[in-house]
C-alpha cells in the first residue's frame, strides 16, 4: 500500500440507540463523539438506524407478503386461466 493516502484503520463503536445495542469493530469512519467502552478505552462511536439487534430480518418479525394472492391477482388482470 501506498504511504499516506489511505485513512486511518481505527477501532469504532457502532451503536443502535433504538436496540439498546453496541458493538466495538474497526473501521476508517470518523466521528466526533466518544464513548468510553467495557474495557475501559474511549473509542469513536456512531449511531446507526438499523442494526442486526433491530433489524426485522433478524429479529423474526418480518412481514411475510402474500405472494399467492399476487400471483393470482396478476394471473384474473392479465387473463390467464
Amino acid at each position: 500500500m501506498k504511504k499516506g493516502i489511505h485513512p486511518d484503520y481505527r477501532p469504532v463503536v457502532f451503536r443502535d440507540p433504538g436496540a439498546d445495542f453496541a458493538f466495538l469493530t474497526r473501521s476508517t469512519i470518523t466521528s466526533d463523539k466518544t464513548i468510553v467502552w467495557e474495557d475501559g478505552n474511549t473509542y469513536p462511536v456512531v449511531d446507526v438506524d438499523v442494526s442486526s439487534a433491530s433489524h426485522p430480518f433478524y429479529t423474526g418479525r418480518n412481514r411475510v407478503l402474500d405472494t399467492a394472492g399476487r400471483v393470482e391477482r396478476f394471473n384474473q388482470r392479465y387473463g390467464r386461466s
